[in-house]
Order: C-alpha cells, then sequence, then structure tokens
C-alpha cells in the first residue's frame, strides 16, 4: 500500500496547480448516487493542489462506478470494505501525529441514505464508519448532498440540521431540474481549501467587499464598463469568509461566478454601488471596507431614451462627467472604519505606479492601498492570477510577488489586520 501511494503514476499531477492543500490527507468517501461520476475530477483538482487523496466507496457507489476508477483517479487502492487493518482507524481514528490519518473526510455525494445513517450514529458501511470515527477525533467533515428533488423533504432536512448542529460541514445541494444536485466543483474545492488552510482570525468582523465592474448606461441598450472580471473582489470575499468573517458582497456584473456561500447584493451602475455602500456604512457596524471594484471614473451626462438609431449616423458624441469616489463617501459615512482601497494601472513603472497609488491613498483618507498593473496580461483582469504592492500610510510597501489571486487575498488580509491592530492599540 505505502509503495502504490508514493509511485502510482497518477500522482504526476500532484500540486500542479499549486501547493496550497501541500502536505493533506483527504479521505473522500462516495455513497450511491449518480453524482458519483464527479468524484474522479473532484479528487483529481485536490491533488492538482497538493493533497493526498484515499477514496473509500459504500457498495452502493461500488455498483455505480468501478473502484479500479477511483484507484487511477487518485493513484491510492480503494477502500471498499473494512478489514484487519482497521481502516476507519488508520484513516479517522485518534492517532495523533500519525502517518497517514486523514486531515479531513469528504462525504461526496452524500445520499438521502447516509445522510440519514450518519445523522443517527448508524455504522454499517465502510463510508458510515469512516464518518462516525471522524467525528468522534475530531476530524473536519464535509457533507455534499445529492438525491433527487423529492427525496429532498423535511425528514432529510431535518437530519442536515442534525449534522450542522454537531459541527459538520453541508455543502448544498442545488435545487435544478427536479435534482438536489451535487454543489460545484470549484464551491467544493473552496470549502475544503477554507477547512483546512483558512485562520479563524476573522471571527466577528464585519466586512463590506466590492467586486467586479459598473456599467453606465448610454441608452437602454448601450453601456460604458471595462474589463474588470471581479475574480479579486471575489476571493478576498472567499478568503475573509473562510476566515470567519461576516461577509457582504457588493457585486457589479462579474465574468467569474460567485460562491452561494457568500452573501451579496448585486449591482449594476456607479451610482447603484455607491447607494448600497451608503446604506450599508450607515445602518451596520463594518470593521473592514474592501473596495475591489473597477467602478467607473465618468457616466454620460445624461441618458438618452429608447435606443439610438445608427441609421445615417457616423459619429456618436456622448458628454461625460465625473461619477463620486466611493472611497470618500464611505470615509465620511464612517471615520473609525478601516479602508483598503485598491489602484488599478497600465504599464507604469513600479516607482510610478506606488507613488500614484500612495497619492490616493492619503487623499481618500484610506488605510492601505492595493496597486497593481492591469496591463499585463498574466496578472491583469481577466487572469487567475496577480501581483500586487500593498502601501500603508507610512508608505511602508509589502509587495506580494505574482501567485494565484486566492493567495494574494490571504495575503491582503494579513496585511490589513497587522495594521488593524497596530491602528487600534496606537488610539
Amino acid at each position: 500500500m505505502v509503495k502504490d501511494r508514493l509511485q502510482h503514476p497518477s500522482k504526476d499531477i500532484i500540486e500542479s496547480k499549486g501547493t496550497i492543500l501541500r502536505g493533506k490527507t483527504i479521505c473522500m468517501c462516495l455513497t450511491g448516487s449518480v453524482a458519483v461520476i464527479n468524484a474522479p475530477i473532484i479528487c483529481r483538482e485536490l491533488m492538482r493542489l497538493g493533497a493526498d487523496v484515499v477514496s473509500v466507496m459504500s457498495k452502493a457507489a461500488t455498483e455505480l462506478i468501478k473502484p479500479t476508477l477511483m484507484h487511477w483517479a487518485t493513484g491510492n487502492p480503494v477502500i471498499t470494505h473494512l478489514t484487519g487493518s482497521v481502516e476507519h482507524v488508520f484513516l479517522a481514528g485518534d492517532r495523533p501525529n500519525a502517518a497517514g490519518k486523514a486531515d479531513l473526510i469528504l462525504v461526496c455525494p452524500a445520499t438521502a441514505n447516509s445522510i440519514s445513517k450518519v445523522a443517527l450514529g448508524i455504522d454499517d458501511t465502510p463510508v458510515t464508519t469512516i464518518v462516525s470515527t471522524a467525528f468522534g477525533s475530531s476530524i473536519p467533515i464535509v457533507v455534499v448532498p445529492a438525491m433527487h428533488e423529492s427525496m429532498y423533504h423535511p425528514i432529510i432536512e431535518k437530519n442536515i440540521s442534525v449534522l450542522k448542529k454537531y459541527g459538520i460541514d453541508v455543502l448544498g445541494p442545488r435545487i435544478s431540474e427536479g435534482k438536489a444536485k451535487i454543489a460545484k466543483v470549484d464551491d467544493i474545492i473552496d470549502r475544503v481549501i477554507d477547512l483546512l488552510i483558512a485562520k479563524k482570525d476573522l471571527k466577528g468582523k464585519k466586512i463590506l467587499i466590492t467586486a467586479g465592474p459598473s456599467r453606465e448606461a448610454i441608452d437602454n441598450v448601450r453601456y460604458l464598463s471595462n474589463k474588470s472580471s471581479g475574480r479579486m473582489g471575489i476571493e478576498i470575499a472567499k478568503e475573509a469568509s473562510a476566515r470567519g468573517a461576516d461577509v457582504l458582497l457588493v457585486a457589479g456584473e462579474c465574468m467569474v461566478k460567485i460562491p452561494e456561500y457568500i452573501k451579496t447584493n448585486h449591482v449594476e451602475s456607479a451610482n447603484d454601488f455607491i447607494k448600497v455602500i451608503k446604506d450599508e456604512i450607515s445602518n451596520n457596524n463594518y470593521d473592514f471596507f474592501i473596495s475591489a471594484a473597477a467602478i467607473s471614473d465618468y457616466k454620460p451626462v445624461e441618458l438618452i431614451e429608447g435606443k439610438i438609431s445608427s441609421d445615417n449616423v457616423k459619429e456618436l458624441n456622448v458628454n461625460m462627467k465625473l461619477t463620486p469616489k466611493i472611497l470618500d463617501i464611505a470615509r465620511r459615512k464612517d471615520y473609525k472604519l478601516f479602508i483598503i482601497a485598491f489602484k488599478a494601472e497600465t504599464n507604469v513603472s513600479r516607482t510610478e505606479l506606488i507613488d500614484r497609488s500612495y497619492d490616493r491613498l492619503l487623499k481618500s483618507e484610506s488605510d492601505l492601498i492595493v496597486a497593481n498593473d492591469v496591463g499585463r496580461e498574466d496578472i491583469g483582469f481577466n487572469s487567475k492570477d496577480n501581483e500586487v504592492y500593498i502601501i500603508n500610510k507610512e508608505k511602508h510597501i509589502t509587495h506580494i510577488e505574482k501567485h494565484t489571486k486566492r493567495y494574494v487575498a490571504s495575503k491582503i488580509i494579513d496585511v490589513a489586520l497587522e495594521n488593524y491592530r497596530i491602528r487600534e492599540i496606537s488610539k
């Protein structure tokens, strides 16, 4: 078993997308839902981020896909029944620092049957026995339900509430096409990362975050906007939520999917952003405001009703005016609020990028500003990566080298918390 786990060719993909799960062992438990066809994809995405994945299958799961597929996917032998090797204790027993012990149990997919058994403490399959053992060992457990919608009834909802009551994380399901479907793959990966990696240093903090572009209407059909995908702001929201914060994301029309577990207020124009931010800061006691949205600096002076005809019109002149600065509005609403601003420039030197950003920091009375060059294709609006300079009021600069936007988000929050604590101590 040890030789197989170390040398199987399928493990060549480990860390091909990053190292965030390096050194983590995830036990993926499969039960008898047709959503089990997603299991190899999920396993390999976890492996690409550095995890070692061991799969456990109920008898019903093996009737849908063969264990050999999961052996290929993970590079590890598949547990289909418990033997004298006491696999449940090996993977999930209370064995501090034991080699091979799972860091997290992922039951995906979880059928109504398995959910109910776990809720009642019934251990009659390899999956339910491993989950029960993990529960007694305080290993994090994530349950991802999947079933026909008619099976997702008050009895199952009650059993899910029991799991949640005892600290088991339940993700989904998504109700669609008459099915209670398995959660999206990206959301499952995010939740695993959240539970295994994220600190809980934002517990009790309220954070308001903006993301995405604004759209400024020219007529009832056309609008002016920018290339912002919203990814950076969304990754910050995910990181803050994972670290225990109460997060509200105010988002324009983002090109990146926003996880369902992130509370979101969808807006369109600069005026929409401003109205929501005003209302939220006025009516709630936020600790942080992170302004990552790419809100337009200009908007048309007036909206032209209907659709501008292109017949016989060779040129179209649109008069523009400045939009209010959302940072100024946020600061006037709450002088105690810790504000993190963003400054995007294109094709400028490092010195110029930092100087322009620092000037904006002082003018807006923000506490930190995050500067980045969106003119670079490898870290621009649509990229999954970013490279930033975080600047505080004393012009101390923290350089975060090119990395995934989730990683950059974690470092932005680290620096924000450090400066927030310094500010609180100095009061």
